[in-house]
């Protein structure tokens, strides 16, 4: 893929991007490289809002303290996390056995650090894993969006239950669409 036609795309649209923001966005299509444009547009979609527009990891209520964390979310310390805010154990548990079954981490090392999530890698195989298989609420990619070309509205605000049910879809939607045309001024299709 052209990235320079690609960020000449969104720059418009959500740009300017810091340093930090381009390193985290190429992370992300490494990691979705492969994957449809539509499912690649919205793996790049989610952690723009999850992040804050950021595109890098980070904690959950990022703004407050591990203090604050313990006491006020019921999942402590298994808190959002990373690109794509991972939380609860049993999603901990899932990305520890996938991140050492493929050598990004040793068995329970995640589960023994749940921070581990916050590593650039790691995170966005999290992201693309995760929303490939359907682990954060059972709704996958391939459940909402094609395999081939582009997606619809829908299709968009439909994707965001792999994550969250139905907050903020059509923001993210919007994102989505967004990323999607940068992706196809990239050369994708």
């Amino acid at each position: 893929m052209d990235r320079a036609a690609f960020f000449s795309s969104i720059r418009p649209r959500i740009g300017p991007f810091s340093q930090s923001q381009v390193a985290g966005i190429e992370r992300i299509l490494d990691a979705a490289s492969g994957a449809p444009l539509a499912h690649q547009a919205y793996m790049l979609a989610t952690p723009w809002h999850e992040s804050n527009k950021t595109m890098e990891p980070v904690r959950e209520a990022y703004w407050l303290s591990e203090a604050w964390r313990k006491k006020h979310l019921r999942y402590w310390p298994w808190y959002g996390r990373g690109d794509v805010q991972l939380t609860w154990e049993f999603n901990y548990k899932k990305a520890d056995k996938a991140c050492s079954d493929v050598g990004l981490s040793e068995q329970g090392e995640i589960l023994a650090n749940p921070d581990k999530v916050m590593e650039p890698t790691i995170s966005a195989f999290i992201l693309r894993r995760g929303m490939d298989e359907g682990w954060f609420t059972g709704v996958k990619l391939s459940d909402c969006l094609p395999m081939k070309g582009v997606a619809t509205r829908k299709q968009y605000m439909d994707a965001r239950t792999i994550i969250n049910g139905r907050d903020k879809a059509d923001l993210i939607e919007d994102y989505a669409q967004i990323f999607e045309r940068g992706l196809r001024a990239g050369g994708l299709s």
